[in-house]
């Protein structure tokens, strides 16, 4: 085989192997929407449709007009985003100054501390229930939207602060020396110089905390007990009976549930690039 005839090979096999890839990761979303459109007929059968051929928005229909439990089913999306958009605002100061710290200064500790943070991130969210929930009943956010914000930004944060402590550390101490000889503060180099080059790791963790936040479930049924405070994982449950599972209103729901998700990364993509051609000019 001569070297242009492999060299196609390898290109036909990555390009299918990447399609490949697409579709497993792809097909439970796509199922999940043409359930949400299909007649009961339908999705209560053992035969395989992969297409609604009796396309219907009654499952839609029903879940707006009806709702969950007694209550709109905007009133849940309404608090899974009051979590979701605390938990980026508040877990983004905190882990750009801890990255910024841990990044630029040695002190006494910091190696311990990084290992913490990894050795955080691998125990399960179900062993952190009881601690978790305590800390928030001295706290008095029991049953409060805020205490629910105050868990998420401790489950993100560590990942936050080793992924933004990477992109601080990659760049360079001169251009924060050279703005300090221009004359600026360091509330000023940080803002106008450092702030610019780290904005696309800020926007990557966010959006890794949105949708930890928006799909959280566990720590939302343990501390939140008044239904109008449910997120929508939460309210997701009550198709689930004794009598049997409402799949339509499900997939319906969860359809719904995933758009403001997809609205979030696109927005916040599109600022991605651009910081990081920003990064690369200033760089």
């Amino acid at each position: 085989m001569t070297p242009l005839a492999r060299k196609r090979l390898d290109k036909v096999t990555l390009n299918t192997l990447g399609v490949l890839v697409f579709v497993v990761a792809t097909f439970p979303v796509y199922w999940m929407v043409s359930t949400a459109f299909k007649a009961n007929d339908q999705i209560f059968t053992t035969d395989f449709i992969p297409f609604p051929t009796h396309f219907t928005f009654e499952h839609v229909q029903r879940v707006l007009s009806e709702g969950v439990a007694g209550h709109s089913i905007w009133l849940y999306m309404r608090n899974s985003a009051i979590v979701a958009l605390g938990t980026i605002l508040i877990g983004a100061v905190f882990a750009l100054l801890s990255a910024t710290a841990v990044a630029r200064f040695r002190f006494k500790g910091r190696t311990p501390f990084l290992a913490l943070l990894l050795v955080v991130q691998m125990i399960p969210a179900e062993a952190l229930v009881i601690p978790l929930f305590l800390s928030v009943k001295r706290l008095g956010l029991y049953d409060q939207l805020l205490g629910l914000i105050v868990t998420q930004v401790a489950l993100t944060l560590p990942f936050g602060i080793w992924m933004l402590r990477t992109f601080v550390a990659a760049v360079p101490k001169s251009l924060e020396e050279a703005a300090w000889i221009d004359g600026a503060g360091r509330f000023t180099t940080f803002w106008k110089v450092l702030f610019p080059l780290v904005a696309p790791g800020l926007v990557a963790t966010s959006i890794f905390s949105f949708i930890t936040a928006w799909n959280e479930l566990i720590m939302s049924l343990y501390l939140i007990s008044d239904p109008t405070k449910y997120t929508m994982p939460v309210a997701l449950q009550y198709f689930f009976g004794q009598k049997g599972t409402d799949w339509g209103a499900i997939m319906a729901s969860s359809t719904m549930m995933t758009i403001p998700v997809v609205i979030f990364f696109l927005v916040v993509q599109r600022r991605m690039v651009s910081g990081l051609v920003a990064g690369a000019v200033k760089g």
